[in-house]
């Protein structure tokens, strides 16, 4: 269970700018296969809500949970750690 006040932070890249006011970012992680003990890479997709439209594509982001903004996006950006441009 997790304590009252305590959101998620990821940090991912941005794949897509092409929304007002939304990116969609991929965050990867590695997990150790339980038979091979070989690391693999798994990623997931969030939809970002970025108020400002300040996000391009390749930018590594860093993300926080948030209530649910619309069908899809439950993240807010939080800050921009490297831009690509």
């Amino acid at each position: 269970m997790s304590e009252r006040g305590h959101r998620k932070l990821q940090v991912g890249v941005v794949v897509s700018d092409k929304m007002d006011k939304t990116v969609v970012v991929r965050v990867d992680r590695l997990v150790k296969h339980s038979l091979y003990s070989k690391y693999i890479k798994r990623s997931v997709k969030y939809k970002v809500h970025d108020e400002k439209n300040s996000c391009k594509m390749g930018d590594r982001v860093q993300i926080i949970e948030c209530r649910p903004l619309s069908k899809d996006k439950r993240w807010n950006l939080k800050q921009i750690i490297e831009s690509i441009s």
